[in-house]
């Protein structure tokens, strides 16, 4: 999911979790150290570097990213943090504001023409087969052992909550990058529902797809608001990217019938198969058509984002809308503003006719890092990462990064020391943990979850995760993510990690044509269902059948 940087703030419990990590488990000389010309060429690991070091970078700038104080991605307060900090100077050879793809085709033109290459490139998954394809052209040392001789022991254990993580960076055995880590669960969905129209109508919670069906028509044809039919849309769901997303998410309708699309999922013979071409889809397929015609979902779900999706949510006039756990804090808690009685709330994934339920799961790479095979300093980056795992991703109650990255910028603090709200900062807020060097900082995959867990059972919030919950959350978010663990054996992540394949890189950009075409068009009533059963043969044959192949190849190879 790639989204504003209001929605990554509230969506991901962190916008300020990058800050920290001691050398725990380090090899290193402690500050200053010998400077003759042969411990130079060591290149050993410091906690602060005298001489300094510079490590250089290229920037993809997020359109809706601010700055304050005159500030710029160049020259900022986290780039001033870094040089005072550890003695490291970032140093940005270019940065461009990244819209329709601008970064990563710079930098494909950078690669390609022999430009001066950066020492270290951040790649987030929207980028995932430019990743590949620089990890491919040779440029980038291998990074296991870097990692392995470098890195924090708070980074090593947060990295070894899923081994996985590693696989679709690697090469023949070798690491080659290391993965940006994400929260766990960070874009498992529940249903958010108007509790009040429920309450006017005397009904419950929907629990199988039968019930579910019943309320999306009392939503529509009995309105407790009294909107008229034409104005409600019972669902909220769109599919213009992907039938796989993070916001207004359909897959959990064929997740009703045993399958999940877009996505590899482990079969009944233990082997990965794809799961758009598997025989839940149809009934799935069917029920979206169904639904379509009723009125049930939008008319125009084929050209509606995950943004639009929400759009009918805070206007007032949806009934229900799947979504992560946080959404109750954006965009949900705008919709009083248009329905001054609405009330949302968070409820479990019915279940299909076989008592089946399945959604997306949330994998816990967010991105890559590559190392240049000519960075005078790699351990200099270990420096910079470390000291973010130890004190901000896994911040104490105490310590410099106890409340934030950047006092007056991500956070700040009132007369009595506690947290402000974010929209109360002086001279407003900044999403700052965009500054450093790393996407997202640096992230502890559980670490969220228990921290919104805590909260649920009534805990005072005291760790810096807890506290910007509290402050910047919707009040319904630690209950919303308490409902998601309530289900959490239903939660499917894409069992494929791996590199692109050979024939995914020739057909896989014709076969989800296919696919999304023939969805759409079944959904649409342009095709009758028996289009399906035509779609899976061609798909198979055009290379899905070599594609499956090559995946249960890697699949065995990476096997634990």
């Amino acid at each position: 999911m790639r989204v504003h940087s209001k929605k990554k703030l509230l969506s991901l419990l962190a916008a300020t979790m990058l800050l920290g990590v001691g050398l725990v488990g380090c090899s290193g000389t402690g500050n200053g150290g010998d400077t003759n010309s042969a411990a130079k060429t060591e290149n050993v690991y410091k906690e602060k570097y005298n001489p300094e070091v510079t490590i250089s970078t290229v920037w993809g700038v997020d359109p809706t990213l601010k700055f304050k104080n005159g500030e710029s991605i160049e020259n900022n307060v986290a780039t001033k943090w870094a040089k005072e900090k550890f003695g490291i100077n970032i140093k940005s050879l270019w940065s461009v504001t990244d819209t329709n793809g601008a970064f990563a085709t710079k930098l494909r033109l950078a690669m390609s023409s022999g430009q001066e290459m950066p020492d270290v490139v951040v790649l987030g998954t929207e980028n995932e087969q430019l990743a590949q394809d620089m990890i491919d052209s040779g440029m980038f040392a291998e990074a296991g052992p870097l990692f392995d001789k470098y890195a924090s022991d708070s980074w090593k254990q947060a990295m070894n909550q899923d081994t996985n993580v590693w696989n679709q960076y690697s090469r023949d055995g070798k690491k080659m990058g290391i993965p940006v880590l994400d929260f766990a669960y960070n874009h498992d969905y529940v249903l958010w529902v108007r509790q009040d129209w429920l309450d006017k109508l005397g009904m419950k919670a929907p629990q199988t797809m039968d019930e579910l069906e019943k309320v999306m028509d009392a939503f529509k044809n009995k309105n407790p608001d009294g909107l008229s039919p034409d104005k409600v849309i019972p669902l909220s769901i769109g599919f213009k990217t992907s039938m796989n997303t993070w916001m207004g998410d359909p897959s959990w309708i064929f997740g009703a019938y045993g399958t999940l699309p877009q996505q590899w999922n482990k079969g009944a013979d233990g082997s990965l198969e794809y799961g758009s071409v598997q025989p839940g889809m149809k009934p799935g397929l069917q029920k979206l058509s169904e639904w379509l015609k009723k009125g049930y979902i939008p008319q125009e779900a084929a050209l509606w984002d995950e943004n639009k999706t929400s759009e009918p949510a805070v206007a007032g006039t949806a009934g229900i809308i799947p979504g992560p756990y946080w959404m109750s804090g954006w965009p949900l808690q705008d919709t009083v503003k248009n329905a001054k009685s609405a009330v949302w709330k968070p409820i479990k994934i019915p279940v299909g006719p076989d008592n089946k339920a399945m959604r997306h799961g949330t994998q816990y790479t967010n991105g890559v890092v590559l190392i240049n095979k000519q960075m005078q300093h790699p351990e200099a980056f270990f420096t910079y990462q470390n000291y973010l795992f130890d004190h901000f991703a896994n911040a104490k109650p105490e310590g410099d990064l106890a409340n934030g990255l950047f006092k007056g910028y991500d956070y700040d603090l009132d007369a009595n020391g506690k947290l402000l709200p974010i929209d109360k900062i002086p001279g407003g807020y900044v999403n700052s943990v965009r500054y450093l060097l790393v996407r997202d900082g640096a992230r502890i995959p559980d670490a969220q979850m228990k921290a919104l867990l805590s909260l649920a059972d009534g805990a005072e919030a005291k760790t810096r995760l807890e506290k910007d919950v509290m402050v910047n959350y919707g009040k319904d978010t630690p209950a919303a993510a308490k409902v998601l663990m309530e289900q959490k054996d239903i939660s499917m992540k894409d069992q494929f990690t791996g590199p692109t394949t050979p024939t995914m890189k020739s057909k896989k950009d014709y076969l989800d044509k296919i696919e999304n075409q023939t969805f759409n068009e079944i959904i649409y009533g342009k095709q009758p269902i028996s289009a399906f059963d035509t779609f899976v043969q061609t798909w198979k044959s055009a290379g899905g059948e070599q594609i499956t192949k090559e995946v249960n190849e890697w699949y065995k190879s990476v096997e634990k």
